[in-house]
């Protein structure tokens, strides 16, 4: 008797495959449109960079479009970073594990830390975001007064992002666990 593995045991179920995959594809859509956001980003501080300095004249709206655009890039974003495998890690230990350990680790970090905590953040964001949208909440700093809403809706919604990548995480650490190879 060999103890090989038979092919068809190496490939997750069928379900378990379309899941993460809808997940990831959406994870990297996400994060491959908002990628563009960089352009307006730096489109504005090259503006406000040449006003400042070459003509004396700051623009105080620069700084504010600037802000939210780099805040909501930033809470947006965090999902495709996970997805991208991007977040900080202590590797000098991790690395050194076996397969099934990474699987065990991140997986009960995902249902010890981060997704109580990813659940919290969403309900306390949620909130915050549609009391400044009822109340129309508008910036104080400059003469501009943008809406507030939209930056701080982005908290709930990039949380939301991270939730359903972390789900796809999950499902590959389990994946992990079970068979000894990531997905």
């Amino acid at each position: 008797m060999s103890s090989e593995v038979a092919p068809e045991e190496l490939l997750p179920p069928r379900p378990l495959a379309v899941t993460i995959k809808v997940i990831d594809t959406f994870g990297d859509l996400v994060g491959n449109i908002l990628c563009w956001l960089v352009i307006p980003l730096m489109a504005g501080l090259v503006i406000e960079v040449f006003s400042r300095y070459l003509f004396n004249s700051p623009m105080v709206w620069v700084y504010e479009m600037t802000f939210m655009i780099y805040g909501g890039m930033f809470m947006l974003g965090a999902a495709y970073t996970l997805l991208k495998k991007m977040h900080i890690r202590t590797d000098i230990f991790y690395e050194r594990f076996s397969v099934r350990w990474q699987g065990i680790v991140d997986g009960g970090l995902y249902i010890i830390i981060f997704f109580p905590g990813l659940i919290f953040l969403f309900d306390a964001s949620w909130s915050q975001a549609m009391h400044s949208f009822h109340l129309r909440e508008v910036s104080e700093a400059s003469p501009w007064a943008p809406p507030l809403w939209p930056m701080k809706m982005a908290i709930p919604i990039g949380t939301g992002l991270l939730l359903i990548q972390g789900f796809s995480e999950l499902l590959k650490c389990l994946w992990a666990v079970k068979r000894g190879t990531w997905l």
